[in-house]
């Protein structure tokens, strides 16, 4: 196991250099980022003890040195546009995306599988040809189209749902204030009911194929079909026997799904004014705030690579076929 772990931290390792590379080549092509740290006004000579008392006059291999140097010690660099360090940006709007990543990521898994598991037990009736059109259907319509329709349906036309606003839970739970974390949940729950469901749709929509997929594979095996010869009940039969077996696909996906959320999130936190890190990013971009930029990629880089690793060491651990 240990081996394992530590092959794959050395993976993940790599997928960090890779990631970081990129970020700062992204940077080196988006200009001489000298210019971002000087006024319009600035002469050839400010401009030039600017780059050098940056470093930028440095070769490119010697400065992503000092980059990863920074990095490792969780130093950004000062946002352009905050004038302070672009991490503590980052922190403060990473609670708000992952309160709507992982409530998005729990509507696709409490939605999917129940969805996915109806559908394979009707196999060929209206129920199945339903859930699959839904399934088509979501995954063809774009996240942000239906967050704007939602707004102008659920928000703008009926008036049950806001149109935009965020109430702190993750933040106050981290903080240790329970009272306040738990006090706030309703309220929290309902501002996050539209933007969470148009995140999670397309998410919803795939995974209850997947699920399908997977209970058909399982229910035509011939344990399942031995199972019921032995005159178990349908339920048992389902739950214990053909769930079981289909599950490692789905373990693999809600660990991937993770990542794939949190690039949805993006823009459909800019649709209801979320203050998550989409928000944050979209802005930096337009500002060319750099620092925020690349604090908040290596961040959710981090995230992702870590989930996959836990992703990784479960599926070794319920699939015994799985060689460590």
């Amino acid at each position: 196991m240990w081996t394992f772990i530590i092959r794959r931290l050395l993976q993940s390792a790599i997928v960090i250099i890779g990631v970081t590379l990129i970020t700062f080549t992204a940077l080196q092509m988006s200009g001489d980022p000298t210019y971002l740290y000087v006024s319009e006004r600035a002469t050839d000579a400010e401009i030039q003890r600017t780059r050098e008392a940056l470093g930028f006059d440095r070769p490119l291999p010697e400065q992503y040195i000092t980059f990863l140097g920074k990095l490792a010690q969780g130093d950004f660099g000062d946002s352009l546009s905050y004038k302070r360090p672009a991490i503590e940006a980052v922190m403060e709007a990473l609670p708000a995306t992952l309160e709507l990543t992982l409530f998005a990521m729990f509507l696709a898994i409490v939605v999917a599988i129940p969805l996915g598991i109806v559908a394979s037990l009707n196999r060929g009736t209206p129920v199945d040809g339903s859930i699959m059109t839904m399934g088509m259907l979501g995954q063809s319509i774009p996240s942000f189209w239906l967050g704007i329709m939602m707004i102008m349906f659920f928000g703008l036309q009926l008036r049950i749902l806001p149109i935009s606003g965020h109430v702190p839970f993750i933040m106050p739970l981290v903080q240790g204030n329970f009272v306040q974390a738990f006090s706030s949940l309703p309220q929290a729950l309902y501002y996050l009911i539209m933007p969470g469901f148009a995140v999670a749709f397309y998410s919803i929509s795939r995974n209850a194929r997947l699920v399908r997929s997977s209970m058909l594979e399982v229910l035509g095996q011939d344990f399942v079909r031995t199972a019921r010869a032995k005159g178990i009940s349908e339920t048992a039969v389902v739950i214990h026997h053909a769930l079981r077996n289909a599950w490692l696909p789905v373990v693999t996906m809600i660990g991937l799904e993770f990542g794939f959320l949190i690039g949805g999130v993006v823009v459909v936190e800019m649709v209801f004014s979320w203050p998550g890190i989409g928000r944050l990013v979209f802005n930096a971009i337009n500002q060319r705030d750099i620092p925020v930029v690349q604090a908040a990629v290596v961040t959710l880089a981090l995230i992702f690579i870590a989930l996959n690793l836990i992703v990784d060491l479960v599926y070794a651990k319920i699939d015994p076929r799985v060689k460590l």
